[in-house]
Parts: C-alpha cells; sequence; structure tokens
C-alpha cells in the first residue's frame, strides 16, 4: 500500500535544520532500527570520513549518536556532520523503503547548515564537496564564540523591519568596540542577533529610541559560532571559504526541486550560481521569514521538517498556523 505521503507531495516542500544546542533528536532510533540502520550508519560514517579529513582530527559520528553525546561548542564539527548526514539519511530512507521522492515535491528550504543539505538532496553537490565548506573553517568560527552573544529581539504587538535593525547595528559597530549584526530574521516580530563584547548591551540601551519603544530583547546563554554575520570577517573565514568553494566540483545542475535560499528569500539557484550564493550565505544574515513567507505564498501546504530535531522552522510554521 502506498504511503499516505505520495499523494501530497507534488505541493509540499520539505524544510531542513540548521545548528543549534541540541542536535541528536531521534537519531539513535534510526541508527537502532532495524531496516534503516544500514543506511543510517554507512551515511553517518561517510559523514564521519569527511570531517576527519577536513578537521584532521578522529571523528565517530555512529558512536556519538549511540552515546547522545551532547553538543559543545567544541563539538561543532562533529554537530555539523550530523546534521547534514542524518538528513541525507532520512531523504534516502523515504526514497528507498517508500518510494517518496524528494524531487516530486514542489520546493525545499534550508536553513542555515540546512541550506547546504538542501544543495546535497537535489543533486546540486555531493556530500564529499560541499559538507567541507563548513568544517575546514570551523574551529575557527567556533572560537569566535567566546566573545558572542545571541539577542533574540521581538515585539509582541507590531512587526521590525529588518533594515532597522541592520542600521543600528552598523551605528554601534562604527564605535569601535566590537561588531554586532543580525543573524537571522525568524519572522515579522522576531531577530536573532550576534554581538561581541558589550555591544548588545549597547543595542538594548539605545533600540527603543532608535528602532521602537515596543521592542524587547532576550538573551541565550548558550554560546553560538557567529555564521552569517560579519563578525566572521576577523579570521578571513568568507574570503578563505569563497575561495574554496570555487576550487570544489559540482554545482552545475539547476535543484530539483528549486531550492528557496534563506540568503535572498526565494528560489535563487541555477545552473551556475551556486557558489555566489553560498558565498553570501557564510556572512550575510538569514532571510528566514522571507523565505517561509515565499512558501506560504506559493500555496504549498504540507512543510516537512527533515533533520534530527524540529526547531525554528516548525516553531514558525506554528506560530503562523495559530495566529
Amino acid at each position: 500500500m502506498a504511503h499516505p505521503l505520495r499523494k501530497r507531495i507534488n505541493n509540499a516542500a520539505f524544510a531542513f535544520r540548521g545548528y543549534n544546542v541540541t542536535n541528536m533528536g531521534r537519531s539513535l532510533e534510526l541508527l537502532e532500527h532495524p531496516l534503516y540502520a544500514p543506511v543510517v550508519t554507512e551515511i553517518l560514517d561517510q559523514g564521519a570520513a569527511i570531517c576527519k579529513k577536513a578537521c584532521n582530527r578522529e571523528v565517530d559520528l555512529v558512536a556519538r549518536v549511540k552515546a547522545q553525546a551532547e553538543s559543545s561548542i567544541t563539538s561543532f564539527p562533529e554537530d555539523v556532520s550530523i546534521i547534514v548526514a542524518m538528513s541525507v539519511a532520512q531523504m534516502a530512507c523515504l526514497e528507498k523503503f517508500f518510494d517518496i521522492k524528494v524531487q516530486n515535491s514542489k520546493l525545499l528550504l534550508g536553513y542555515s547548515i540546512g541550506e547546504l543539505a538542501a544543495n546535497i538532496i537535489t543533486g546540486m553537490f555531493s556530500m564529499e564537496e560541499i559538507l567541507p565548506l563548513p568544517l575546514v573553517l570551523s574551529a575557527e568560527a567556533a572560537s569566535l564564540a567566546e566573545d558572542v552573544t545571541m539577542g533574540i529581539v521581538f515585539t509582541r504587538s507590531q512587526s521590525i523591519k529588518l533594515s532597522d535593525v541592520r542600521r543600528l547595528c552598523v551605528k554601534i559597530s562604527s564605535e569601535g568596540n566590537g561588531l554586532i549584526a543580525p543573524s537571522t530574521h525568524l519572522a515579522p516580530n522576531a531577530c536573532l542577533i550576534l554581538a561581541e563584547g558589550e555591544t548588545l548591551d549597547r543595542f538594548q540601551k539605545l533600540m527603543k529610541e532608535e528602532i521602537s519603544d515596543k521592542l524587547l530583547l532576550r538573551r541565550n546563554k548558550s554560546k553560538w559560532p557567529p555564521l552569517h554575520t560579519p563578525i566572521l570577517w576577523k579570521k578571513s573565514i568568507p574570503n578563505r571559504g569563497a575561495l574554496s568553494l570555487f576550487k570544489i566540483q559540482g554545482g552545475f545542475v539547476a535543484p530539483k526541486p528549486p531550492i528557496v535560499s534563506c540568503v535572498t528569500g526565494k528560489p535563487s539557484y541555477n545552473d551556475w550560481n551556486s557558489r555566489d550564493l553560498l558565498i553570501q550565505w557564510i556572512d550575510q544574515p538569514q532571510l528566514l521569514w522571507d523565505a517561509l513567507y515565499y512558501l506560504l505564498e506559493s500555496g504549498i501546504d504540507l512543510v516537512i521538517h527533515v533533520g534530527p530535531e524540529p526547531n525554528l522552522i516548525p516553531n514558525t510554521m506554528n506560530r503562523i498556523s495559530s495566529n
């Protein structure tokens, strides 16, 4: 009997998750499942080999999943590898055991690291080609996290213009006491900001006067590698990432189905421009809300989350459905 999902796949979108403070989810269940285990093990081992080569350290992702190892700033490369590998493995199981093919869906969406997984799933790049991009520079990106704080800027009653947030961040950065910039436009009323030193204090002091008296700010106590912000410029990470991108094969096939990029908020990938988009992916804010809005505007009636566990995308979609 055909899986019920096959009847809805033509008007569905697959959504791939990014890095979080927890990155295991139900991966262990899939790894221990008698039917799925061989597929999951093979792809985790593949991811481990890529991570080992890129980071020059011993990596065993299967053992890490079995141990349910907690994420930390030092395990950033392994966590990224697990997120991508488990996303690829889930899609492989969906096709092999349920005959549900990603090519039959309407759109893909990847948030942060998830956009790299979407590139792999559509066949634009192999995992060996694209996964090293975040891994080679991951240790340096993670080292910047020591002086970085994440702030969630939001309101309860009105929308926030990303341009207003960016303008204030540029003003504070120009004072010379550290860089601060938005990392993600989460929703019409919420942004993630990554800030060095005491620049987030400065933002909180000025935001009601400079942007809106309705603005609120909540700090996240976890440490976050400052992806998608100019903080990465301090280690020349975007430039070196760009050079590595232009040295790899692949990227000359238009994605099928189209990928709604969080760099642009729309399906912008074609058969040659993936490198340009992925260079911007490194240090430009993620336009997650624009991308989700495009999905809704496209008439999508089902969003299928892929990856170790649901986080930002399902939460945002649930808020939309209830309000």
